[in-house]
């Protein structure tokens, strides 16, 4: 890539600045090469931020210092950069948040020392509308990465009983995320309630591996899985995303079947991508996160989920109603043990027998 300080980028000219500073020390990954690694992966990264409302996270002196988020757009950038006006309710003021709709609009974030880019789950065009809902997998020490790999395979488990797919991406830091494309109408009053429902029944299920609460000093050795990422006032790093660590590690898709071999394996390396490896992957697997653009899926429908008070047990509703959804087998044992949830919950199958386990326990795993 030019080092020269300004450059050409379909037909804007950008002045770019300081291509040699280093903002990863521990590896000498400079500025130009954030620039150059954008640039170079804007085909896959680009239909992920288009139309959606981003926040920035810059490090003008390197991950080493301080940084700080910006939504609002700075008032400094070039007449052509696209902002759409947002509403906020804590502010009670518009923000201009930056579209990053096209590689000249990328290339000037990226100069910004934006190391990393938050999108909002909706369009700016409809904000109360999330096209996807999400989980961040989150470990707290000594679980890494390979407890989140366990994690997300049964919340996989519970999709898969749904027919809904799901799609894994590496935080790029320590966990993994995982995303159910809708591109549905919905609400984030669905999303949201349905999202922590099944946190709760994760923790339920796995209580020595799971916890759905934020208090960081119940998360010690476990995976804390973040279903509040569900709200419009909340933003997910983007996939293809750099991340602010000791390395430039890259929130990357991967495959269930990457996963599923970290965990075998019980590498936490397997799923950890630095920038260059990255483009690689692109090159040779294209995206794999492209399906959440498109793929049309709608959240089953489990009225008390979305309505029930906090002192009911929500878990118990959903998980009856995964097992009321999954198909019945071609030949039936002649009994079926009732799970906990069933003997709580008192449910059936439309034929009068104990349902089948709820799908979160079916394949447990010590980790």
């Amino acid at each position: 890539m030019s080092t020269s300080p300004v450059v050409d980028v379909e037909g804007k000219r950008l002045s770019l600045s300081n291509l040699d500073k280093v903002l990863y020390p521990s590896t000498g990954f400079t500025k130009g090469q954030v620039i150059d690694y954008y640039a170079r992966i804007a085909p896959a990264l680009l239909p992920h931020l288009a139309g959606r409302p981003v926040t920035m996270k810059r490090y003008p002196d390197g991950v080493d210092s301080e940084y700080f988020y910006e939504k609002n757009a700075p008032k400094h950038r070039p007449d052509w950069v696209k902002t759409a006006p947002i509403w906020s309710r804590h502010n009670r003021r518009h923000i201009n948040f930056l579209l990053v709709d096209d590689l000249p609009t990328l290339t000037w974030l990226a100069n910004l020392a934006s190391l990393e880019i938050h999108p909002s789950l909706a369009f700016a065009s409809d904000i109360n509308c999330p096209t996807m809902m999400v989980f961040d997998l989150d470990p707290g020490p000594p679980a890494n990465v390979v407890q989140c790999a366990q994690v997300g395979l049964w919340l996989r488990e519970i999709f898969d009983h749904w027919g809904l797919k799901s799609f894994p991406k590496t935080s790029g830091s320590k966990g993994l995320q995982i995303y159910i494309p809708l591109n549905t109408p919905t609400t984030y009053d669905v999303t949201k309630p349905f999202a922590n429902a099944l946190a709760r029944l994760l923790e339920h299920d796995h209580p020595e591996l799971v916890v759905s609460d934020m208090k960081k000093e119940v998360r010690a050795g476990k995976v804390f899985v973040d279903w509040s990422q569900n709200d419009e006032h909340k933003t997910t790093v983007s996939v293809y995303s750099l991340r602010a660590r000791e390395h430039p590690t890259v929130s990357t898709p991967v495959t269930w079947e990457e996963v599923e071999r970290a965990l075998k394996k019980r590498d936490p390396g397997l799923l950890v991508f630095e920038a260059p490896k990255v483009v690689e992957r692109f090159e040779k697997m294209g995206d794999l996160h492209a399906p959440v653009l498109k793929l049309k899926q709608s959240l089953p429908q489990v009225q008390p989920v979305a309505a029930a008070p906090a002192a009911r047990p929500v878990t118990v509703d959903l998980a009856a109603q995964a097992e009321e959804d999954e198909p019945e087998p071609k030949s039936e044992p002649k009994s079926e043990p009732k799970t906990a949830a069933n003997q709580r919950a008192g449910k059936t199958n439309s034929k009068g027998k104990s349902a089948p386990k709820s799908p979160a326990k079916k394949k447990r795993r010590a980790v």
